[in-house]
């Protein structure tokens, strides 16, 4: 059943007394340091000296320590590095200093779920996930408002890894929106498949076949990039305001017929099976282990996958045309 909490299921007074570490300074590590310390609660910012991110942090009124240091001091460690290199900074830096009763926290569950980092069993482990990008978080919180997250419980040794969350999910901001309960297993399983499936792998390639499709066919690429590429905003933000039948009603009837009778024939009977053979290689662990492989290897295929795109016409033409946009920048 599906259980949301909100501002009067959550009790601040959890954190008092707790130190929170944020490991890593990036957008989100800003936004959520930044909305705890405003929240009241006592932070400790933990990003690599001479960084961009470390100077923000200073900018920002924090003094930043090593994460050896940041996880020593504190009662909750919030890991906000990326996905790949959480597992070194956990073995390395914070491991030991993971002492009975302290909670570990994440905002995406891969290096749990996946068994990458394995804590001991004396430790709450839990998850707030906010469903927006850092400066949202931000934004949203200062206006008096919050975005919706995630929370997911793996390890309760405390009994009280809920509550626990939840009170850094206000803190945040969260709750002021909603809070939706859900495990590590199901956050990280459809949080891959979405971006490869729909946000990332899909949405990219059916705009470069889209593309080279016409291109191919003989009219300008430059048409071709307007037609495949810039107007897709038009449309998610149509449909990320007002879902799917909301975009319908908002564009012609033309576009709407074009889209009923044609869209099926593009995502297709085997389209869709393969889409339920890559669930199936995120459900088992096959995609983990292939990325982990790809970044012990130096990320050969990884880089050699970035250049051939790169490359691609559909990029040398849109550098073009967008500085005909100021309003983009």
């Amino acid at each position: 059943m599906l259980k949301i909490y909100y501002d009067n299921d959550a009790d601040l007074n959890l954190l008092k007394g707790k130190k929170i570490a944020i490991i890593g300074y990036g957008n989100q590590g800003r936004a959520q340091s930044l909305n705890l310390r405003d929240s009241g609660c006592d932070v400790v910012v933990s990003e690599l000296e001479g960084t961009p991110n470390y100077e923000q942090a200073v900018n920002d009124g924090f003094k930043p320590v090593a994460a050896d240091a940041a996880s020593r001091q504190a009662q909750i460690v919030q890991i906000l590095t990326q996905d790949h290199l959480q597992a070194r900074i956990y073995k390395n830096y914070v491991e030991n200093n993971m002492t009975d009763g302290k909670a570990l926290n994440f905002s995406h569950g891969f290096n749990i779920h996946f068994k990458q980092i394995v804590p001991p069993k004396n430790i709450d482990v839990f998850m707030v996930a906010p469903k927006g990008p850092g400066a949202l978080v931000r934004t949203q919180y200062e206006e008096g408002k919050g975005v919706p997250c995630l929370v997911a419980v793996y390890q309760d040794y405390t009994e009280n890894a809920l509550q626990l969350g939840l009170a850094y999910a206000k803190a945040i901001g969260g709750t002021r929106a909603g809070v939706i309960e859900t495990t590590f297993k199901e956050e990280v399983e459809t949080d891959l498949f979405g971006e490869q499936v729909v946000l990332c792998g899909g949405v990219t390639e059916l705009i470069k076949a889209g593309f080279d499709t016409l291109v191919e066919a003989g009219y300008q690429p430059e048409i071709a990039y307007f037609e495949c590429l810039h107007e897709l905003k038009l449309i998610t933000d149509l449909i990320w305001a007002s879902g799917i039948q909301g975009m319908r009603q908002r564009v012609s009837d033309t576009a709407k017929y074009g889209d009923l009778t044609r869209g099926e024939r593009i995502i297709t009977k085997t389209t869709r099976a393969e889409m339920k053979k890559i669930l199936k290689e995120v459900q088992s662990g096959e995609f983990a282990k292939e990325w982990i492989r790809e970044n012990e290897a130096g990320r050969k295929n990884f880089d050699k996958l970035m250049k051939r795109d790169s490359e691609h016409l559909i990029e040398v033409v849109g550098k073009s045309l967008r500085q005909m946009m100021p309003w983009i920048k």
